[in-house]
């Protein structure tokens, strides 16, 4: 079901700001939430049933929320990544019992330094040697939390958490690794896109194309087969994310199309830079213009209605 009109738009966004602030409840104190490992089973369910009302929606609101800003930023950041992995999995055709670990790991990884993490994304300078240390015993310290302290019964799910900043380099197709490096391969990788398309207050966050590349390039080459199926999952311009066309004018992706770079658009103002009165349909997959470059976030100052462009998107996916 796609957002139809304005009150709509509201709830569904009401809808994913509550997750959101549930997750960071959460997160934030952990020890103190009766059954845990059942809550966060609770925030997954929440989750895939908002993805399945309408996952380009979902995504839109997601990247626009990861992207625009860095206040409960680990919050953000863990639901934007269990996201990306529960769409990744089914692209990656991973086994249900794998997909959920993974999801939770997403969800739980930082828990271990949520308040540190909160903390530096508004933080302009360097890190001082008791948070580096924070941050260096985060992910073995986070699985011992979620095995002694808070319940959780799944071994994957803590293996995930507790080794997802080791570095494996074994030159080894996904499906040939076994189920924790796999899994904490998928993990890094999109741990890694999803926070450099964050801003924080010490750099602007980057392009959703040059988050692809740089993941794509990097030193271990197996990471471009997850790189590929985040692209064919999400585009490589996600909903929510801005481009500019070749006829310079600016537009922000509303649904992904059959083709992951050349997805559905509105366009949200003239060549000369000026906000059109109301935002026009364009499908990039019909012909001209195309995009001419993806846009960070953090350069575009425009007050959008994005009821209308959800609205607008609604249209788009009838007509498809």
């Amino acid at each position: 079901m796609s957002v139809q009109d304005e009150n709509e738009y509201e709830d569904l966004l009401g809808l994913w700001s509550d997750l959101e602030s549930g997750l960071g409840i959460l997160l934030g104190s952990p020890l103190s939430v009766q059954e845990f490992e059942q809550r966060v089973w609770q925030y997954d369910r929440w989750m895939q049933a908002l993805l399945q009302r309408d996952a380009d929606v979902g995504i839109y609101l997601l990247f626009q929320l990861a992207t625009n800003s860095s206040v409960g930023y680990s919050a953000s950041h863990s639901l934007v990544c269990a996201t990306l992995c529960h769409l990744l999995a089914a692209e990656l055709k991973l086994e249900p019992k794998e997909r959920d670990s993974l999801v939770h790991a997403a969800l739980t990884m930082n828990i271990a330094m949520t308040e540190l993490q909160d903390e530096l994304a508004l933080q302009t300078e360097k890190l001082s040697p008791p948070q580096l240390e924070v941050v260096r015993l985060h992910a073995p310290k986070g699985g011992l939390m979620l095995a002694k302290n808070l319940g959780v019964s799944d071994p994957l799910w803590i293996e995930v958490v507790s080794s997802h900043h080791d570095e494996y380099t074994e030159k080894i197709e996904l499906r040939l690794l076994p189920p924790h490096k796999r899994l904490v391969r998928i993990l890094r990788v999109v741990d890694r896109y999803a926070a450099m398309i964050s801003p924080r207050k010490s750099r602007e966050g980057r392009s959703t194309t040059e988050s692809v590349r740089t993941i794509m390039t990097g030193a271990n080459a197996y990471n471009d087969e997850i790189g590929h199926a985040l692209v064919r999952a999400v585009g490589l311009c996600p909903p929510g994310t801005y481009v500019r066309l070749e006829d310079n004018t600016l537009a922000i992706v509303m649904r992904r199309s059959p083709r992951p770079n050349l997805p559905h658009v509105a366009v949200v103002t003239g060549a000369d830079g000026q906000v059109l009165p109301r935002p026009r349909l364009h499908r990039t997959l019909s012909g001209r213009p195309v995009i001419q470059a993806a846009l960070a976030a953090s350069v575009v100052r425009l007050r959008l209605n994005h009821h209308l462009i959800l609205q607008l998107g609604a249209h788009a996916a009838q007509m498809s």
